[in-house]
């Protein structure tokens, strides 16, 4: 799954592959920005990522886009 993570006032997003379910990940972001805390989120070579919930400017959870082969119009 790729999540990728806009900061407040930081211009390049943070992106990154996990194993994680889309649901476990809106769980934990809804959980951060109600509560006020830290999003914790871990990438699937075991790196963690902490943002304050007061700091995410928007998240997108999506399916990971194969990379494309070729030079064919679709």
């Amino acid at each position: 799954m790729e999540v990728r993570i806009g900061v407040r006032d930081v211009a390049r997003e943070i992106t990154f592959e996990t194993n994680e379910s889309g649901d476990a990940i809106g769980a934990a972001i809804a959980d951060a920005l109600r509560d006020g805390t830290l999003l914790d989120l871990t990438d699937d070579k075991g790196r963690r990522y902490f943002v304050p919930a007061t700091m995410i400017g928007f998240v997108h959870v999506g399916e990971s886009e194969k990379g494309k082969v070729g030079f064919g119009a679709h």
